[in-house]
């Protein structure tokens, strides 16, 4: 069987990762064969991969070209400009991926774009979808400056909400602001935030203590949306604070879950499209060849930077 190269976990290397062979993919009746330009990296990968073994191979985003279209006749034709999702092993130069989590891209939509979609897009768009109608309603979005957080932003304004986003460190609160949040929470305590609630909707990817304040912040059948512990897996909720507002619902939202409810290929198309409309702005704030997997992967976990990696692979 040929080999591809592929970005695989090697401990020997600067943040444990580099490009070694792999088997060539071989598609299954309802996959597409894709050749990969661009890949986006999220910190769940990276978290991943450093408790992973040797040779693991990393990665969920992909966007490219269809080199051989599924056996079975459904999704994209050959020759086709796509995005996608995959479990894991998106870093590498072909992958085999479902139709079902593929979408076409419109010809305004570049690869690099495109490639920030997958994880943080689908993820921002599932968790506000969950509030409904957010029409004049108010949402609170916590790790704002994170991929899903700057997604959440523009998809809940331009929903018609007012929405107030978090920022750990000051210099990133104009960020926030510029993707339309109406007001800003700088530093880790959210109590501020109930000074501009209460909240509709809750986006929530810190856990520990901004997951139990939130809940506090809720509207009677408000809903808290979770998605991540970046601060902590350990919540410790104060019951009485949370049924003094009415209660609310906590909703754990876990993509691959999401998944098995609804595709992924229609909300992706969707994404795709409101690029192309210039309706959703790509805060690309790092960008490399794959061989650059090192330095890239350091300031993403290192919060050098707000916004999305990208990395271009190098045939």
């Amino acid at each position: 069987m040929s080999s591809i190269r592929a970005i695989v976990v090697d401990p020997n290397l600067p943040e444990g990762l580099g490009i070694g062979e792999v088997d060539r993919p071989e598609p299954g009746p309802k996959q597409a064969l894709i050749q990969v330009e661009a890949t986006s990296l999220n910190r769940g990968d990276l978290l991943a991969a450093r408790v992973a073994e040797a040779g693991w191979r990393p990665g969920h985003d992909i966007a490219g070209t269809v080199i051989a279209e599924a056996a079975d006749g459904t999704g994209p034709t050959t020759g086709s400009r796509v995005v996608g999702l995959l479990d894991s092993g998106a870093w590498a130069e072909q992958v085999a991926a479902a139709t079902d989590r593929l979408a076409e891209l419109p010809d305004a939509v570049s690869f690099a774009q495109a490639s920030t979609l997958p994880t943080a897009g689908l993820t921002a768009h599932r968790a506000v979808e969950k509030g409904g109608s957010l029409l004049g309603k108010r949402v609170l979005i916590t790790g704002s400056t994170g991929g899903v957080g700057l997604f959440a932003h523009q998809l809940a304004t331009s929903s018609g909400a007012f929405v107030v986003g978090t920022s750990r460190q000051p210099r990133h609160e104009a960020a926030v602001r510029d993707l339309g949040a109406d007001e800003v929470v700088v530093g880790e305590d959210l109590t501020a935030a109930r000074t501009f609630g209460p909240y509709d909707l809750v986006v929530e990817s810190l856990g520990g203590a901004a997951l139990a304040q939130a809940m506090g912040m809720l509207v009677p059948g408000g809903m808290c949306v979770s998605f991540g512990w970046s601060a902590s897996a350990h919540v410790e909720l104060d019951l009485r604070e949370f049924l003094a507002v009415g209660g609310g619902t906590l909703y754990g939202l876990r993509m691959y879950n999401e998944l098995l409810i609804r595709p992924a290929s229609k909300d992706l198309q969707l994404l795709a499209e409101m690029v192309a409309d210039q309706r959703l702005h790509i805060p690309i704030e790092a960008e490399g060849g794959w061989n650059n997997i090192g330095d890239i992967a350091h300031g993403l976990m290192n919060r050098s930077f707000t916004g999305k990696a990208v990395l271009h692979l190098l045939r």
